[in-house]
């Protein structure tokens, strides 16, 4: 597994209760763009559209900037490809709790796709933020403490 892009803000500002792993539908350069690690998930989420899942704000640049189709859009909306139980379980977790879907990470799998892990998040209090920094800085003294 190799991991192509990360949201790591996604773990500080949400509560992350499941994960699933979706396949994404791209088209031809952003597969290579992807690749690359060119992708970025900061600010992205994912939507229902109808009965389908749709990943928005996420953003894949052009493989070859000087060869690239003049309708190309590097911030269009790109379909999740999940299983209908899964896509009918998240849409009403979704809808009855006033859950959030989270891109967490792109990879690639051993037998050549490009996977995402989303994660069914719940937004976190600034109180809990403040929290997990000053954890984050006590581990940081704890670990020098320990070497020096």
């Amino acid at each position: 597994m190799d991991v192509l892009a990360e949201n790591r803000k996604a773990r500080f500002n949400y509560e992350i209760l499941e994960t699933f792993q979706a396949g994404l539908s791209l088209q031809g350069p952003e597969v290579k763009s992807a690749r690359l690690g060119r992708m970025q998930l900061a600010g992205s989420y994912a939507v229902f559209k109808g009965h389908e899942l749709s990943l928005v704000g996420s953003t894949i640049p052009p493989y070859q900037p000087n060869n690239t189709p003049s309708n190309y859009k590097p911030e269009r909306s790109r379909k999740l490809l999940l299983n209908k139980k899964e896509l009918l379980r998240l849409s009403g977790k979704v809808k009855e709790r006033g859950l959030t879907l989270v891109p967490l990470k792109v990879y690639s799998t051993e037998a050549g796709k490009i996977k995402l892990e989303i994660g069914l998040a719940k937004g976190k209090k600034k109180w809990d933020k403040r929290e997990a920094l000053k954890k984050r800085e006590a581990d940081r003294e704890i670990k020098r403490a320990l070497r020096g």
